[in-house]
């Protein structure tokens, strides 16, 4: 029996707001499961490039894996990351992971195939560069209009799946900020009004990026509990 935590990934903002391939990861998880096994809520939902580093929902995975004991648990070895330096992070981390494409992998294989992937990353960027320089000598015009037409407005389950995701990553937000709560607490910050005003201090965000305020503080609370 094994405990997880999910982190999924989608590369595009359109992605996030569409759930097209989240929900394809989200499925390969439930099915890697097995009889006996806890995957801990919510999953960790990030909407950015696989080229970027700072990731902050999986940032924010590890660390609850490190406060629960719990394993990693991604659908695809690819979502973690194609950066070398990043890899070597998170296993520095000390933080158990899985993928579904690939369970097998242990911390060299995953070293190695991330070392690859930045390889490849590269020549791409490369090969792209030297191709548009060679357009550009040949005098073709770079840019302009290329068949952009206006997307046709979102339907009902779109928005509706927008709103899941919006949702998510308030959840993920609250238990980012739950150890500084926890911390402050401790140290008898009690009132809602005063532990608004630390987590500004301490530069922490809303789930929305604004600043913290009483009804922030409780809502993230219930969200926790």
């Amino acid at each position: 029996m094994t405990t997880y935590v999910a982190y999924c990934r989608v590369s595009t903002d359109k992605q996030g707001r569409s759930g097209l391939g989240l929900e394809a990861q989200q499925t390969a998880i439930q099915a890697h499961l097995r009889p006996g096994d806890t995957l801990l809520q919510p999953p960790y939902v990030e909407v950015e490039s696989g080229k970027r580093s700072d990731r902050p929902q999986l940032l924010a995975a590890i660390e609850r894996c490190r406060r629960t004991g719990a394993t990693l648990l991604i659908a695809k070895l690819d979502r973690l990351a194609r950066n070398v330096a990043f890899i070597s992070n998170l296993m520095e981390s000390g933080v158990e992971f899985e993928a579904v494409d690939f369970p097998k992998a242990n911390r060299l294989t995953v070293h190695i195939l991330a070392a690859v992937a930045e390889h490849e990353a590269k020549m791409i960027s490369e090969r792209t560069k030297a191709a548009l320089a060679a357009a550009k000598r040949r005098g073709k015009q770079l840019g302009g209009d290329r068949g952009y037409r206006p997307a046709a407005p979102p339907s009902a389950q779109d928005v509706a799946k927008a709103t899941a995701v919006r949702q998510l990553k308030a959840d993920h937000k609250a238990f980012g900020v739950l150890p500084v709560l926890e911390r402050l607490q401790a140290d008898g910050v009690d009132s809602l009004n005063a532990l608004a005003k630390r987590l500004n201090e301490l530069g922490h965000e809303t789930p929305r990026g604004g600043a913290w305020t009483a009804t922030a503080v409780k809502r993230a609370l219930a969200r926790v509990a």
